[in-house]
Formats: C-alpha cells, sequence, structure tokens
C-alpha cells in the first residue's frame, strides 16, 4: 500500500481563509483596543492631580489639548536620573513645535526634588504624584510599577506610545514626534 505525502486538495481551502480572518481579527481589535473607553487611554491622567514644586495641587487636565509627554521617575532610580538630560535637550528641541514635557516625581516631599531639580538644571514642570503614582501609573499601563515610565499623548488626547524603562535620546525624539502626529 502507498502512502501519499500530498494534502487533500479540499483542505487547502480553509488554511487562507483560516488566515484572512485571523487578519481581520487583528486588525479588528487593534481598532477597538484604541478606542476603549473614551478613546484615548489618557483618561486616568486628565482626573488625576499632581503636587507642584511649592506642594499646592495641580489639575493634570490643565496639559489636555496639547501634545503631551509625561514621564514618571524618581530621585533615588538611577535610570531615570540618565535620562534627565536628554530630556532636557529634547524637550527644548520640540517645546517651539508645542510639545510639552511633564516630569511627575513619584515622590512625597516637594523641598528635596526642588533641590534634586536645581541641581540637574530641569527646565520642564516637574510635578509630585505623592501616594497616587503608582495607582496612576498602573491606569495608564504600567502594570509592572517600574520606573522610569513614560507615555506619549498626541494633540487629540491619543495615548501614542508608551515605555517603561530608559529611554534613549533617539527614542525621545521619535516619541516627541509622535506626539505632534
Amino acid at each position: 500500500m502507498k502512502t501519499s505525502l500530498r494534502k487533500p486538495a479540499d483542505s487547502a481551502y480553509p488554511v487562507p481563509a483560516l488566515r484572512l480572518l485571523l487578519i481581520a481579527l487583528t486588525v479588528i481589535i487593534a481598532a477597538c483596543s484604541r478606542n476603549a473607553g473614551d478613546g484615548k487611554g489618557s483618561e486616568a491622567l486628565w482626573a488625576a492631580t499632581a503636587f507642584g514644586l511649592d506642594d499646592q495641587p495641580v489639575p493634570l487636565i490643565n496639559y489636555r489639548n496639547q501634545p503631551l509627554v509625561v514621564n514618571f521617575w524618581a530621585r533615588w532610580c538611577p535610570p531615570c536620573r540618565d535620562e534627565i538630560p536628554d530630556f532636557i535637550l529634547t524637550q527644548r528641541q520640540f517645546k517651539a513645535q508645542g510639545v510639552q514635557l511633564v516630569g511627575i516625581g513619584v515622590e512625597d516631599q516637594a523641598a528635596p526634588v526642588r533641590e534634586f531639580v536645581r541641581q540637574y538644571g530641569i527646565t520642564y514642570p516637574v510635578l509630585l504624584s505623592k501616594d497616587q503614582g503608582l495607582p496612576l501609573m498602573e491606569a495608564l499601563g504600567n502594570r509592572q510599577g517600574a520606573l522610569p515610565f513614560t507615555i506619549v499623548i498626541d494633540r487629540q488626547g491619543y495615548v501614542v506610545a508608551r515605555k517603561v524603562g530608559r529611554m534613549s535620546k533617539s527614542e525621545m525624539d521619535a516619541a516627541f514626534a509622535a506626539a505632534l502626529r
């Protein structure tokens, strides 16, 4: 008895159809994930309040409707400290185009953060999250609670990029450019 190694002709039809169905489902899921909730993924940010270096509350909705890069960091975090000089440069490069960088320190006390900002020459707004840092980061997609964590929001309020971990200068350039799209 002979055994054929060829597939029967009728089994070839379901494979391309299944492949097309999977591609269609992937496209639908991607579209739906962008349109979940208010469709933007930034609603938790707009609902939150941080604190200025003067310890006064700052509603984050004040930053809505503009290209925005939000960087969560802490003084005790080496990768956070490493990326700050590049963030200063990148903010300077993109500020004229309307992109705003906001640093949110996952810190409770304003005085040591004020001193840190002075020492590092940080020129962009720095706020404190106090006890809301980890819940806010999680609501914005950082399930690990790791630092640094950066999100990029375009003019329409869509989160167009997220990064857990240190960003390189080229990643920052790409992130700021994405905020302008």
